[in-house]
């Protein structure tokens, strides 16, 4: 008696331990102290709207209409459907089926003892239920669920990325709207140093060369405008499509860079970057799924109890091989079914061997997640760290330049200086108001980097 009391514990103890699905064990992430480039007196994370703290009423309703309309956006919510769905699927295993049957047969025949007909008829509701011993149905149902929450975070980083794109777009607009003024600048100066050339030749105070020398640069700056009217329809194309809208009759209005703010942001402790981001998040939670699975594999080797049941009314009342009751009345049936897997041709070791090493890819993929992250955020503030230390150089370039190139062009004018130096004042002053634009667009972008890197505002719901 107590040989057999001791087994049926042994067996209830073995049960509920497989009963329960195993946690996922998710490895404790490698976190910095603290990070490597300084970012400065502000640690504040971005908001959820963090666009907005630009200020530009155009740039805010540009994101707002690409968060509506963008199609990589919409895909993205359609796979979210799609997953809800397979996670409501995966769930409905845990519980009974139940379905509602009707059958009719009608049977005759004729020999010489005589004929006869008889009409067999079954109205029956029936249920099934697989007893989940091992776990199997709820891992697989707990996979889903992950999967599904994995399918929303996938959604917030497409959406994340896509409005910083939007926004980077749409400051590269505005600075090549700035370029295009500085090129059409540069030309006017051209032309009129050309005419100041013509001029010259036509007392024979200027040389030949030097007449063809500023026609080339003339021409070299219409060519400059151009290529960059070119750049600025492909990036206005471009925004057009993370907007979901057609290229045609599509237009920015634009303002100058220098309106923009810059909003103050900093990272806090590295660690908090980790709840921060929605890739990471997504990472972790098919890491999560993945766990589950291998526990839905491992289950799926061990027996699997089914339990059925029908009632309702049918004629014969009892259509049994040995007993039968003729005529109408109430009918039921149970039934259970014990199946074990004995030889599948290693099918079901195979299925485990690769949830397993799809485990331990997704494994790779979250910590490749994490220090993607901490290398995005490295980059971002080295870059701003960067573009602050060369402000000073940036201005101070354009500044003297421009007083170069006002002094060559005196001198040219009097006669007192070569026809070379005043060339290269003018190409030395482009290039210096045109590459400050691109400075200041580099600020901007570094910022929106900055933005992405610390997650957008993101907040697990």
């Amino acid at each position: 008696m107590t040989v057999q009391k001791n087994w049926f514990l042994s067996a209830g103890t073995a049960l509920l331990t497989a009963c329960a699905v195993p946690r996922p064990a998710t490895p404790p992430p490698q976190v910095p102290q603290a990070f490597e480039v300084p970012s400065g007196p502000a640690h504040q994370w971005p908001g959820q709207e963090w666009y907005r703290d630009f200020g530009s009423d155009e740039l805010d309703t540009l994101v707002d209409a690409a968060a509506h309309a963008n199609l990589d956006i919409e895909s993205a919510r359609a796979r979210v459907a799609q997953a809800d769905a397979r996670a409501r699927q995966a769930g409905a295993a845990i519980l009974p089926s139940v379905d509602a049957n009707g059958t009719a047969n009608y049977l005759a025949g004729h020999s010489s003892q005589g004929g006869g007909h008889e009409l067999d008829w079954a109205a029956m509701l029936s249920a099934s239920y697989e007893v989940d011993f091992w776990g199997k149905n709820r891992a697989t149902a707990e996979s889903g669920r992950l999967l599904a929450s994995a399918s929303r975070a996938e959604q917030d980083t497409i959406a994340l990325t896509t409005l910083a794109a939007v926004a980077n777009g749409y400051f590269q607009l505005l600075a090549l709207h700035e370029r295009l003024e500085i090129a059409q600048s540069n030309r006017d100066v051209a032309k009129q140093l050309l005419d100041v050339v013509q001029a010259r030749a036509a007392v024979s105070m200027a040389s030949p060369i030097e007449l063809a020398t500023q026609k080339a640069a003339w021409d070299t700056a219409q060519i400059a405008i151009t290529e960059l009217q070119q750049t600025e329809f492909e990036a206005r194309t471009a925004l057009s499509l993370l907007l979901g809208r057609l290229p045609e009759n599509f237009a920015v209005k634009g303002q100058p860079l220098d309106s923009l703010r810059e909003p103050s942001l900093g990272p806090g402790v590295p660690s908090e970057l980790l709840t921060r981001r929605p890739d990471i998040y997504l990472a972790e939670t098919n890491l999560r799924a993945g766990h589950a699975d291998v526990a839905a594999a491992r289950a799926a080797m061990f027996p699997t109890l089914s339990l059925t049941a029908a009632g309702g009314a049918q004629n014969p009342a009892l259509p049994a091989t040995v007993l039968t009751i003729a005529g109408v009345g109430p009918s039921f049936n149970l039934g259970a079914n014990l199946v074990q897997p004995i030889f599948d041709h290693g099918k079901l070791q195979a299925q485990r061997n690769e949830v397993e090493a799809k485990d331990r890819e997704l494994l790779s993929a979250y910590r490749t997640s994490i220090l993607s992250a901490f290398n995005d955020v490295e980059n971002s503030l080295s870059a701003i760290q960067h573009l602050n230390q060369s402000r000073e150089f940036q201005v101070e370039n354009v500044a003297q330049s421009e007083r170069a190139f006002a002094g060559a062009k005196l001198r040219y004018q009097a006669g007192s200086a070569d026809f070379l130096t005043l060339l290269d004042a003018q190409r030395t002053l482009y290039a210096a108001r045109d590459q400050f634009i691109q400075y200041k667009l580099a600020r901007l972008q570094a910022l929106v980097g900055l933005c992405k890197a610390l997650g957008g505002g993101w907040t697990h719901a």
